[in-house]
């Protein structure tokens, strides 16, 4: 009986751990994007669209969409084009676009991550919706915030710096940005990057915007939230409370 009872408690977190599906849609230009989709409570609960870091893929957020699920969030993780792969996931949006002949840097991604946002809007999010970037894409989900404020209604950034000068950009590109937000923002990364954002964080007028460093030297963009690190946890409790006092009550 005692078996039954705990099976029967266990299965809402089995039926949200395996609730992925994968799904595409087309870019600004066309190109097919392909993300994973975890929903897990209806259209009315709060949705996370999730980007992942340099060389990686929607696979970066295998452990943390069940766990964002868990929270009573609703997500969606997307192949940027610019990217590669990462826990054995590859990454489809960029193998499509080296074969269309498109370009695949970081700042090529944004017509993605404007896609996706708006994907998420139309078929899935009707109660608010969160953008949440990692490392190069946490850069960008600034940059969305700033420029489409009426896309969005909370940023989450993990690792984010002034990473386009390469491309022709500011020393300020994201920052400008920023400096534009209202909604609830959080920042992080690991203990030593907190140079590369501080001045974005600073330019942040929002009046609920939050930071966090681990008291250990931490780790680089969303990844500080995989079980594997010692400290995951306490990234995990902080990026809790600021999801839960901002979207949940």
């Amino acid at each position: 009986m005692y078996r039954f009872l705990f099976l029967f408690l266990l299965l809402p977190a089995i039926i949200v751990a395996a609730g992925r599906e994968t799904v595409n849609f087309p870019s600004g230009d066309g190109l097919i994007v392909t993300a994973d989709l975890y929903m897990a409570h209806d259209d009315k609960a709060p949705f996370i669209v999730l980007f992942h870091q340099a060389g990686w893929s929607r696979g970066e957020y295998l452990e943390i969409a069940p766990e964002l699920n868990r929270l009573g969030f609703n997500c969606m993780a997307i192949d940027q084009r610019s990217g590669g792969a990462v826990n054995d996931v590859e990454n489809r949006t960029f193998t499509r676009a080296r074969k269309a002949g498109k370009g695949v840097t970081y700042l090529d991604a944004f017509t993605d991550m404007l896609a996706a946002v708006d994907y998420a809007r139309g078929k899935f999010a009707q109660g608010k919706l969160i953008i949440w970037g990692s490392s190069y894409s946490a850069a960008l989900v600034l940059r969305l915030a700033g420029e489409y404020p009426e896309k969005t209604d909370g940023v989450l950034a993990f690792s984010p710096g002034e990473y386009f000068t390469r491309f022709g950009k500011s020393e300020t590109f994201i920052t400008e940005a920023a400096a534009k937000i209202n909604v609830p923002v959080f920042i992080t990364s690991a203990k030593p990057e907190r140079k590369q954002w501080a001045s974005i964080f600073k330019a942040i007028p929002s009046r609920t915007k939050t930071s966090f460093l681990p008291q250990s030297e931490g780790h680089h963009g969303s990844r500080a939230l995989w079980n594997k690190w010692n400290d995951s946890r306490s990234y995990w409790t902080a990026v809790t409370s600021f999801l839960k006092k901002n979207f949940l009550y």
